[in-house]
């Protein structure tokens, strides 16, 4: 009897997830954006509607959500947050938009934000944020503005970057990068002032000409 009815549940279980993928995929985007939640400072309670109880996060303030209740956009900036970016932003696999600039977040970006396939544009400018600019942010086939600047971002400007068709704004400045300035690709179009107050940036690079890795 005990086996039937422990098989029954099992079925049960399996249809559900089947028959409802939104509310099961929603469920794990709420559990990323709740250790965002609690990996930061809110002094403002901007996040007190984010209630992990709930069903999918397509409720709380500052999400938005598509029609099957998948995260698009995340609009935090100038929300006086500080503390840490969480790798679990990487299972967003829906978001559009990453808005989190004007706080005061500090650590290193996750190398899992490249798993955002989806994403148009990425904005952590005007943080705390240090260490390098993860080469996976290549992986953002979609990505049309990348905004890091403002920062305490090291090491060099990933060439990852310049496979990224769709790219149209960059900019890393006020930062301390260094190397040289990539120039193909969507760098061809960006403006040099985008680069500018990095002290160990070079100028851009000259082709077989000038290490990529100087200063570095």
């Amino acid at each position: 009897m005990a086996t039937s009815v422990l098989t029954f549940v099992a079925s049960l279980v399996t249809l559900l997830a089947i028959c409802w993928p939104g509310t099961v995929s929603s469920n794990s985007e709420g559990d990323a954006l709740y250790a965002l939640r609690s990996s930061l400072s809110d002094p403002d309670n901007v996040l007190q509607s984010w209630d992990p109880t709930l069903v999918n996060p397509c409720t709380w303030f500052h999400i938005t959500c598509n029609q099957d209740n998948r995260v698009t956009r995340l609009d935090l900036g100038n929300s006086n947050l500080s503390g840490n970016l969480v790798p679990g932003l990487g299972r967003l696999e829906h978001l559009q938009y990453l808005e989190l600039y004007k706080n005061n977040i500090q650590g290193t970006i996750p190398s899992e934000l490249g798993n955002l396939k989806s994403l148009i544009s990425l904005d952590l400018y005007n943080n705390n944020l240090t260490g390098n600019i993860p080469q996976e942010l290549g992986n953002l086939k979609s990505l049309v503005f990348l905004r890091l600047n403002d920062n305490h971002l090291t090491g060099r400007i990933p060439r990852d970057l310049a496979k990224i068709h769709s790219l149209k704004v960059v900019d890393v400045s006020h930062n301390d990068l260094c190397g040289t300035i990539p120039t193909t690709g969507p760098f061809e179009h960006i403006p040099l002032n985008n680069f500018e107050n990095n002290p160990r940036l070079e100028g851009p690079e000259l082709q077989g000409l000038v290490a990529y890795d100087m200063n570095c």
